[in-house]
């Protein structure tokens, strides 16, 4: 789950409600095919403040995105939204044709939801920049027996799964109890507080005390928690040229703020900034994840075996906690198509798809 410190973040099995209910607006519903589009000359991407996201935002600013909807004759008008869940909800129901979203995420709302949903772009994994900690305990075996606060169903209840399971524990070992990113730092400075999971920029604020340990993070989980842009899979199907500037648009951005020049520096304080922190802040974030700045990168990852290894977790994770939609029955329910044709899930209702074709187009200088 990805939102800025100052927003508040509701339960996202709440938001998954909330996400039926918008999509039942305009006519969706779960195991419903995809939605009918139309070639057309105007898009919307939603967006929120992330270190891996803020590109999208810089590249809105600072002119980049026209140049690539001016190369393919179209519009696309970028929107930042201070609520994380409330941008999904808003994809889910239509009003936006692409999504700034984590894997978890684009699988438990819109693909759960009934809309065909495809990864045009996997822009980076989180690689350190999610993590447990605990207060005065340096051992991740000291969890058991405590209560660890976390926003409940995000990417961070996942990451307390895996730590878990490292050292052959079950999440009854632990009592769970639901925060919101907004009150996590002041939770943690109570006596109450003795463990916690949570992302960046929450993680180095709390990493300053110094009784605060992290006892696991995202790096040892690697490629698990990937940030994406997706897109509505009929949009693309009709319009190609919107992917085709999507991706434009992402690797003209990474390839500017990733170099070592003037202009790379301005690029990234600007990006801090508009983040709620500085030039160090925002690179000290960088390094905790593992960007693909590079087209090939992305590629070769998303083609290798570790996604649908991960995607495979993802899923078996959310049916347990009953986040793929009351009439799932198994983590089959949903299809999950990976590059090269093959499906995890109902091959017969494929509602999430990881493909590397328009990163392919880049890497093979095509656009």
């Amino acid at each position: 789950m990805r939102t800025p410190v100052s927003s508040k973040l509701h339960r996202l099995k709440s938001a998954l409600a909330g996400a039926f209910g918008l999509a039942a607006v305009a006519g969706l519903a779960l195991g419903a095919g995809p939605a009918e589009a139309a070639p057309k000359k105007e898009f919307k991407v939603a967006w929120s403040i992330y270190v891996g996201w803020m590109p999208w935002g810089y590249a809105n600013d600072t002119g980049i995105v026209k140049k690539w909807a001016d190369k393919y004759g179209i519009k696309i008008d970028v929107v930042q939204f201070n609520d994380y869940v409330e941008s999904i909800n808003q994809y889910t129901a239509g009003a936006f044709d692409a999504l700034t979203v984590t894997n978890m995420d684009a699988l438990s709302v819109p693909a759960a939801g009934g809309v065909d949903t495809t990864a045009v772009i996997v822009g980076d994994f989180s690689n350190g920049n999610d993590a447990v900690i605990l207060k005065g305990k340096k051992d991740l075996a000291a969890i058991k027996g405590q209560k660890v606060n976390l926003v409940e169903f995000s990417v961070s209840h996942y990451l307390l799964a895996r730590a878990l399971e490292s050292i052959k524990l079950k999440e009854r070992d632990v009592k769970v109890v639901n925060t919101s990113d907004a009150d996590m730092v002041a939770a943690y400075k109570t006596k109450a507080v003795t463990a916690v999971v949570t992302w960046n920029p929450l993680v180095s604020e709390i990493l300053t005390d110094k009784n605060a340990h992290a006892v696991f993070d995202s790096s040892k989980i690697p490629g698990e928690i990937m940030d994406l842009l997706v897109a509505n899979t009929a949009v693309l199907k009709d319009n190609p040229d919107f992917a085709k500037a999507l991706v434009g648009i992402w690797y003209d951005t990474t390839t500017l703020f990733t170099a070592d020049t003037p202009e790379g520096k301005a690029a990234r304080e600007a990006m801090g900034k508009a983040s709620g922190t500085d030039l160090a802040g925002f690179d000290s974030q960088l390094a905790a994840t593992r960007l693909f700045a590079k087209a090939p990168e992305a590629v070769a990852f998303v083609r290798s075996p570790d996604v649908g290894t991960t995607m495979d977790r993802v899923r078996k994770f959310l049916f347990e906690k009953e986040l793929l939609g009351s009439g799932a029955k198994s983590a089959d329910a949903i299809g999950i198509e990976l590059p090269g044709g093959k499906v995890l899930g109902d091959a017969k209702n494929v509602k999430l798809r990881f493909t590397d074709t328009w990163m392919a187009m880049v890497a093979d200088g095509k656009l």
